[in-house]
């Protein structure tokens, strides 16, 4: 059995693409790390780092690997891994 997967979600309020990766994950009852990239200048940093200088969000990293935009099922699927 593999372990678990480290997921962290980095958003902002109002993206549409984070209120719906955010809502499939709650409604399987999933709850990875979140961070505000609004909130904390550090994960904006980061974000933009991973995505070509924009702040484009949700932008997760799973497994210390960076995926901007992913399909939910990405996520999904790692957080139900192990």
């Amino acid at each position: 059995m593999s372990a678990p997967a480290e997921v962290t979600v980095y958003w902002r309020p109002g993206c549409p693409f984070c209120m719906r990766l955010r809502a499939t994950l709650r409604l399987r009852g999933l709850h990875p790390r979140e961070i505000d990239i609004w909130k904390d200048p550090d994960a904006a940093a980061f974000v933009r780092s991973v995505a070509d200088g924009n702040e484009t969000v949700p932008t997760v990293v799973v497994d210390g690997v960076a995926h901007v935009n992913p399909p939910p099922r990405l996520v999904v699927d790692a957080l139900r891994r192990g």
